[in-house]
This record gives C-alpha cells, structure tokens and sequence, in this order.
C-alpha cells in the first residue's frame, strides 16, 4: 500500500513538467464541498470539482488530467475522513505543493459517528446533517481568508449569506420531516450513508451495504432487510444516483417473497449531486430534493407536477 501511495505521489509531483495550461485555483473532490467553495468563493475564486454527477467517491480513481489539476491548484479541499478512497491518504501526504485541506478538521469529534463496524474510523456523510455541513462552511471561509487577506471581507460576506441560506434549509428539512408520523420515519437504502441524517432529523435507518460501497452486499444481507422490511411493513425503499440499484431490486423482489410488497420510493442524491444546472446539481437542492423524496414517499403523497 506504501508503494501504492508513493507511485501516486510521485506521479502528481511529475504531472507539473510541461504543463504550461492555465489551471484552477482551487479544486474539491466531491460536489458538495465544490458548491461550498463557490458559495464561500464567489467571483474570487475558479474551482473545479473531480467527482461530478453519479460518481462514487468510495470507489474513485483519480485520472491524469485529475493528477495535473491537483498538482497546479493552489488549494485542494477535500473530505478528509477517509471518502474519497486512497486518494485522501495521498492529499494528507503532500508537501511542498499544493496546500490540501480536509474540510471536516478542527469538527469536534463528538458531533461525528464512529459506528462499531467502521473499523474506528468516522462517517464521513456529515452533509446530510445541515447542521454540521454548516461548519465545513466554516473551514472553507478560514482557509480562504488566510490564503486572500485581500478579498476577506468578501469571504465572510459570501459565507454569512450562504450561511443563512443554511439555517433555513435545516429548518426546512425538520419541517417536512415532521410530517411523517414518527412511527414511520424509517429510511432505507442502497448503502449505510444516512446516518447523520436520521441522527439529525429522527429516521431509524437501514442500508444495504454499509458505510462504505468498496465491499459488495451478500445474499445473506439483502434476506435480514428484506425480513425487517416485511416485518416493519415499511412501505417504500430508496435507490441513490452513485449506487447501482440493482441490489435494490434483489431486495424488493426478497419482501415480495415474503408476502409484502414494498415500492421505489425514488432516487436519492448521496455520495454525488445532480448534474450542473439543476436544483440537485446545488446542495440545497439535492438536500430538498432528498426530503421531498423520502417524505412523499413514505406518507403516500403524490409529488407535485410542474404545472403545480
């Protein structure tokens, strides 16, 4: 693995002979910290994101034009709680080069989860609790400060604004939340992503496969769901834009064979946003749009049209 990390890194360091391109000041990872960087940025900042649309960060693998971006970016944001693959471990070993930033350090540790099977570590799926994103806010606003002294005010503008913008998405969420009798707020999914979510706005929730996607559900886990699901007679399970569904599929078919029948309830956003340009393509939106969701879903409302 060492090897692996130093081919990396060397390859990163090299990336910059000859490339004479002009590159982004700042690249993220995931979507939702490059919308926090364009929120907190504004006009004073080009960022780029690496994983866009779809893209399982679990899984990643980063390709050359992504290795020249990092190796000429002035600043990378990252998850920094072991998301993005192999690659967070050879962000936190650069030196030298590009200053690289875990948006989660400096969270106290208390607000994260550290479920027993993770093997120690913590989720890494904060965003799902608008609470604690509001924090990454944070870190993106200080590093760009201390970067910028010049366009400061600008950064602390730009984040009180978005930082408001925040408030009332937290607000919005546990407000449509409450909609569904408590009883109910069950939520399950492709993979274990949820809890944050369901810690902040009172879901007990269920994933396929767990925290990670690297490791594939067995028969024996989609028949313990499928149990718990007919038992619970949950009424609807949700497949995620980054997860194949066909585990899914396997697990609807399993409680049909069980003499319940449970629906798709939809698609969620939850290791990667919807394309550019549309409301899940921002982080509010792919949060409303989670909510929304999974809310309807669960009460039997129908979602509303567009000429509603």
């Amino acid at each position: 693995m060492q090897k692996l990390y130093l081919t990396l890194f060397t390859i990163i360091m090299l990336a910059s002979i000859g490339c004479d391109t002009k590159q982004p000041d700042v690249v993220a990872t995931i979507g939702m910290i490059t919308d926090v960087v364009k929120n907190v940025g504004g006009g004073k900042v080009e960022v780029v994101g690496m994983m866009g649309p779809g893209v399982d960060p679990h899984l990643y693998k980063p390709t050359a034009k992504d290795i020249q971006r990092l190796n000429s970016a002035r600043i990378i944001f990252y998850n920094g709680l072991h998301l993005e693959a192999k690659l967070g471990d050879v962000l936190a070993k650069m030196s030298g080069g590009p200053k690289s930033v875990a948006v989660t350090e400096g969270i106290d540790k208390t607000y994260l989860l550290s479920p027993p099977e993770f093997d120690g570590q913590y989720d890494p799926h904060l965003w799902f609790d608008v609470t604690l994103w509001m924090k990454v806010v944070e870190k993106v606003r200080d590093t760009l400060i201390e970067l910028d002294i010049d366009n400061a005010v600008t950064y602390q503008e730009n984040a009180e604004r978005y930082l408001t913008q925040l408030t009332e998405l937290h607000q919005y969420v546990k407000t449509q939340a409450e909609r569904v009798p408590p009883e109910q707020r069950v939520l399950v999914t492709a993979h274990d992503a949820f809890n944050y979510f369901g810690k902040a706005y009172g879901f007990e929730v269920r994933g396929l496969q767990g925290i990670s996607t690297v490791s594939e559900a067995a028969i024996s886990d989609v028949q313990e769901l499928a149990t718990f699901i007919a038992e619970r007679q949950i009424p609807a399970i949700f497949v995620e834009s980054s997860v194949p569904s066909r585990s899914l599929e396997a697990v609807k078919a399993a409680v049909k064979s069980k003499g319940f029948d449970v629906q798709i309830g939809g698609e969620l956003f939850s290791d990667a946003m919807g394309p550019e340009g549309t409301p899940e393509g921002t982080y509010v939106g792919m949060v409303k749009h989670n909510i929304d969701t999974i809310v309807q879903a669960l009460i039997g409302e129908t979602a509303p049209t567009e000429d509603e």
